[in-house]
């Protein structure tokens, strides 16, 4: 009771005596000073709502928003206004977490949605609803194959998004787990270093489309890896499922991802939600919480948590994970603009981002100061290579109230371009190319 209250100084007091130390700077003397940082937050006193809301606002208008050119891992895409309408109903917004279903309903409906809407999108038998973000439920999709298959190796190709793969290195680091990366070839997974790196993995990942935004039909790896006896995980945009092979029918066993492409702001990284989809089989390997339909004592439709696989739920030491957050506010936002755009809007989506990507691929070609890295198929981002100055261009992108793509090893700059950005906003920045030289 009372949580959020802040502690009182008798509060703090009676701990600090609990715990044997005279005050908080004595607490943590064992800190570095250089981390014992105590700037002055400038958090004015005593102001009533309206004061305060008009020195937040002034705050607010300090920043700047620029037109945002760069993705890799979190795109500028549209939130349709009906979102925020409906995520703010009683029904659906609280901070309660579904243990008890009959108190629920509402949570454990848009829930059982967002996964129904996941396997339809993945192709995939089952999903479930509570994954931190893509990266998160990427390495849990390796705790899954790991458990499966009884053996503590996982491969990557290094066209994984580098984020991803520096949260399963951190997630196997006290598992016991070798992670094995792999050098991609023009930009897709190579083929011929596949078989000496599977020798005795639990599985591979691979990414759809991948870091540089390729998109590349993996059915073939995921042959050869099941060939082997390990299990394929495909980290693939469900924005862009409705039109390329969804992970099924490039035969995944697991395909996750993050979902924030599906409407939720960039909101300076977060909060985001993942997603992950399996078979049948893996079923009872999958973590978090899966939510189920079915009908009460007066017959009437009711929704349940059919299949808790986690620590609070079953025996620690069986757990094969202890995720436990309640990300289903955002699954929530992305049922809603999956709900809102349907089918057609998802493809309609792609289409614009496709086109839009392409436009601006040929025009930066065009000056004669980029030249493309790579010759696959992209939908709405894209690698090239520079002869010029990148960081002086993307100063002066910024100066002109433009986001420029990611810089990578200095020579190469990494573009997102989706439905939002205008020919015009296109033609801006292809026009401060020239006078980068």
């Amino acid at each position: 009771m009372f949580k959020y209250f802040p502690h009182t100084e008798q509060d703090i007091q009676e701990m600090l005596d609990k715990i044997g130390v005279q005050s908080i700077d004595e607490l943590f003397l064992d800190l570095p000073k250089k981390l014992q940082t105590k700037p002055d937050y400038q958090v004015p006193l005593a102001k009533s709502e309206i004061e305060l809301r008009n020195h937040f606002k002034g705050l607010s208008g300090k920043n700047r928003e620029l037109i945002i050119f760069r993705g890799a891992g979190a795109y500028d895409h549209y939130t349709p206004s009906v979102i925020p309408a409906i995520i703010s109903r009683e029904e659906f917004l609280t901070a309660y977490t579904p243990y008890q279903p009959e108190i629920a309903q509402g949570t454990l409906q848009y829930i059982f949605e967002f996964q129904s809407m996941i396997t339809d999108l993945t192709g995939m038998d089952v999903s479930n609803a509570s994954m931190y973000d893509g990266p998160t439920a990427t390495a849990e999709a390796m705790f899954m194959a790991v458990a499966q298959t009884r053996k503590n190796k996982i491969v990557l190709s290094d066209n994984v998004n580098p984020n991803v793969i520096d949260v399963v290195k951190t997630y196997s680091l006290y598992r016991g787990i070798e992670v094995l990366i792999i050098a991609s070839k023009n930009g897709l997974v190579d083929r011929t270093l596949l078989d000496e790196a599977l020798e005795n993995a639990a599985g591979f990942i691979g990414q759809v489309p991948n870091y540089f935004g390729l998109v590349e039909n993996l059915t073939d790896v995921s042959e050869k890896v099941q060939s082997k006896g390990g299990i394929m995980i495909i980290n693939a945009d469900p924005q862009v499922l409705e039109t390329i092979e969804s992970p099924r029918k490039m035969k995944a066993d697991i395909a996750c991802g993050e979902c924030q492409s599906l409407g939720i702001p960039l909101s300076y990284g977060g909060a985001y939600v993942g997603y992950l989809g399996t078979t049948e089989k893996l079923l009872r390997k999958m973590p978090g919480r899966i939510c189920g339909v079915t009908t009460d004592v007066d017959g009437k439709r009711a929704f349940v948590l059919t299949l808790q696989a986690r620590e609070q739920h079953i025996r620690r030491e069986k757990a094969n994970s202890n995720i436990c957050s309640n990300q289903s506010l955002m699954a929530l936002w992305t049922t809603i603009y999956m709900s809102t755009m349907g089918k057609q809007g998802l493809k309609e989506v792609v289409a614009q981002c496709y086109q839009n990507s392409h436009y601006l691929q040929e025009q930066l070609i065009k000056t004669g100061l980029f030249k493309p890295v790579h010759n696959g198929f992209f939908i709405k981002e894209f690698l090239l290579e520079a002869s010029f100055d990148l960081k002086a261009f993307e100063q002066k992108c910024i100066q002109k109230g433009i986001l420029p793509g990611l810089i990578i090893e200095d020579k190469y700059m990494l573009f997102a371009v989706t439905e939002k950005r205008t020919k015009q906003e296109m033609d801006l920045l292809v026009s401060l190319v020239g006078g980068a030289k």
